[in-house]
Parts: structure tokens; C-alpha cells; sequence
């Protein structure tokens, strides 16, 4: 089953147990995949639906930092438990040697020789690890094979 299928059916099921907060998160999200296809006039498949629920995933730590430096734990709290839902639906995350074999991997098949390379590395990396690893991690381990 595709990602939207599978929210849209787990939309279904929250609705039916009456479990508001789950319902009102996977609208929230419903509401931003629905944003992003009338505004590109496209229909997303799973990794650009992956890539929707990455950026709300930073709103919410974003969201959550501020919070709680504004001392407002119960809204802190409701952030929290909306990227656990999101959270649900992000693919298996990768283990740090499974990014390092792939950053090699990458290194390797492009030849790459210096920093100015790095480009065309992240070129390779990007849509194998979107959604599965830290690309900002991913990058700085990349900078940093490249430098030594």
C-alpha cells in the first residue's frame, strides 16, 4: 500500500476509535500533502510525501524548542505528540555504518577527488537516503572524507 493510502486509511480508523488527537494530526498532514499537489498542480508519490513529512518533522522541533524556552509545556507536549504520528510514517532509519558504506559507495562511484565534488556525491545520496538518515549529518560526513 502507497504512504497516502495507508494515512488516509489510518485517518479512517482514528476517526472511527474517536481518537481525536490522532485524527487532528493526520489531518494536519493530509492538509499538507493536499497543499503541496494543488500548489505543483502534481499528484506525490512516496518520497515526495516522505519529503512533506520531513519538513513538518522540523516545524514541530522548531516548534517544540520555542516552547519550551517560553516555558509552555502543554503546547510543547501537543508538538510532541504530533511527531510521534508523523514519526509513524517515515521510512526505517539507517544505522550510521549503512550511511558511511553508502557515502563510500557514493565517493567511489563518482570518483570524487576533492571538495568540489561533494555536488555530484550528494547527487547519488540524496534519493537513496531522503527520509531514511540526517542529509545534514550525511553532508558533513561527506565534507569530511572529501577534506582528509
Amino acid at each position: 500500500m502507497d504512504l497516502k493510502k495507508q494515512i488516509t486509511e489510518d485517518m479512517k480508523a482514528a476517526m472511527r476509535s474517536g481518537d481525536t488527537r490522532r485524527r487532528d494530526a493526520i489531518r494536519l498532514l493530509q492538509a499538507a500533502i493536499k497543499q503541496r499537489e494543488v500548489d505543483e498542480r502534481i499528484e506525490l508519490d512516496d518520497v515526495a510525501v516522505v519529503a512533506v513529512i520531513e519538513k513538518m518533522l522540523k516545524q514541530r522541533k522548531d516548534s517544540i524548542a520555542q516552547y519550551e524556552a517560553a516555558h509552555r509545556q502543554d503546547l510543547a507536549d501537543v508538538e510532541k505528540y504530533e511527531m510521534g504520528v508523523l514519526q509513524h510514517y517515515m521510512p526505517q532509519a539507517l544505522s550510521d555504518s549503512e550511511v558511511e558504506s553508502a557515502v563510500s559507495e557514493a565517493i567511489a562511484a563518482v570518483g570524487a577527488k576533492g571538495q568540489q565534488d561533494m555536488g555530484r556525491v550528494m547527487t547519488i545520496l540524496k534519493p537513496k537516503l531522503a527520509g531514511r538518515a540526517d542529509m545534514g549529518k550525511v553532508s558533513a560526513l561527506v565534507k569530511n572524507r572529501l577534506i582528509t
